[in-house]
């Protein structure tokens, strides 16, 4: 099957998926991760054989397929010979190589088919924008590294995409931006801003946050002046976990990924993720580091899928005390809440875990000090309330658009994970 037959037959089947009930569609999705069991997983080496059910498999991570790479992808491509395509043209024979920016230094790397990269395309067309599709699309992608998924798009007639990237800086290619004139934006959030800051002559017809957390503080701010809705495309290296339909339900890509997920305190999960549709690089009960909320309510636009109704962040910015009554741990979530609910006027901060008992609180020198004194009484008001020995330091500093490292509002710099 070529490549456009491969991304219309994926736009298709999305569509499909999506008009069946949650019976319907759950028997759908047990047949098709079946498939995957007996007859793609086995062509790992890391697996060989197929298991009699899913939970006979082991839970995996990027550690150890980072050590083992070549037991988990088909064609047994190495780390080393991966990381060589990718700092070239990020192509091994047909296969495509891609990685993670790193955000914690640890970096992740995929390959992908052919095959796999148009159906990819497909399957993001159809739940991203299926409406501006016929009417021709100006995709502008502004992410930190452009990677061989989005040259499958720029082959199609019907989708026009440009990459900017992050790393130059907004203003080395803001003419060619506003000159592409784009129908659809993904950016992280931080950039979306920035468009607004600087005020680009821009007007898309959809925007999406992606590639880091989107904070409550950011969407006001991006939606007023697009007078659009801000919505979401949760990806990572990994693959595509979700998507915000035109009904504003932050939808989980069940109908390509299998999840299963873990307790993470204060109503949180974590996720593992089984690509059911994926078939060079096997990932099977992969944990994922993300923290998510999910919604107990189906979206009114009718589709099956589950909704999330909040990405919370990362595991690893879990922030982890001492207290009166032994370890505990604080989710991003509330660190957050903490913050934006003490005063209207913050529209930026910084909360850093920098030690076992310090807590930096960044604040823009331009924020009034009666928000600085009500924010500060927040933060401490949660540590006294968690019986928390920790101290806040209070930091007032400029906080300047950075394109090297994804934003993280809340952050723990601890060398250990919980």
């Amino acid at each position: 099957m070529n490549g456009l037959a491969e991304a219309v037959g994926a736009f298709a089947l999305t569509r499909w998926v999506s008009r069946k009930s949650r019976e319907d569609f759950e028997r759908w999705q047990a047949a098709a991760l079946r498939r995957f069991l007996d007859r793609d997983l086995p062509r790992a080496p890391f697996y060989g054989k197929a298991p009699a059910r899913l939970t006979g498999l082991p839970v995996t991570d990027k550690a150890l397929l980072m050590a083992r790479f070549a037991d988990f992808n088909i064609h047994g491509l190495t780390a080393t010979e991966a990381w060589e395509a990718q700092a070239s043209n990020g192509r091994v024979g047909a296969l495509t190589v891609g990685a993670s920016t790193g955000t914690s230094g640890n970096r992740g790397l995929f390959v992908i088919s052919e095959a796999e990269k148009y159906r990819w395309l497909g399957t993001i067309l159809a739940k991203a924008a299926p409406d501006l599709l016929w009417h021709g699309m100006r995709v502008a992608v502004i992410l930190p590294q452009n990677t061989g998924l989005y040259d499958s798009a720029r082959k199609s007639r019907l989708v026009k995409l440009a990459f900017f990237d992050l790393a130059r800086g907004p203003e080395s290619w803001r003419g060619a931006l506003e000159t592409f004139d784009p129908t659809v934006i993904i950016a992280p959030p931080k950039i979306l801003r920035h468009l607004v800051a600087e005020r680009f002559r821009l007007q898309p017809k959809r925007i999406f946050s992606a590639a880091e957390t989107l904070d409550p503080v950011d969407r006001p701010v991006i939606e007023n002046f697009f007078r659009l809705p801000l919505d979401q495309i949760y990806m990572a290296t990994e693959g595509l976990f979700a998507v915000t339909c035109r009904q504003g339900g932050v939808h989980l890509a069940e109908d390509s990924v299998f999840f299963e997920f873990e307790a993470a305190g204060e109503g949180l999960v974590t996720p593992l993720v089984t690509a059911f549709r994926r078939q060079t690089q096997i990932m099977a009960r992969y944990r994922m580091n993300d923290l998510l909320r999910l919604s107990d309510r189906s979206c009114r636009c009718g589709s099956p899928l589950r909704c999330v109704d909040e990405i919370v962040g990362r595991m690893d910015d879990i922030f982890r005390l001492q207290s009166a009554y032994g370890p505990i741990l604080v989710t991003p979530d509330v660190l957050r809440n903490a913050v934006l609910k003490a005063d209207r006027r913050i529209d930026d901060f910084r909360l850093v875990q920098a030690s076992l008992d310090v807590i930096e609180l960044k604040l823009p020198p331009t924020l009034a000090d009666e928000a600085v004194t009500a924010v500060y009484q927040a933060v401490n008001a949660l540590l006294e309330t968690r019986k928390a020995k920790a101290t806040i330091a209070l930091i007032r500093t400029p906080m300047p658009l950075e394109t090297g490292r994804k934003l993280r509002r809340v952050e723990c710099r601890l060398e250990t994970t919980p």
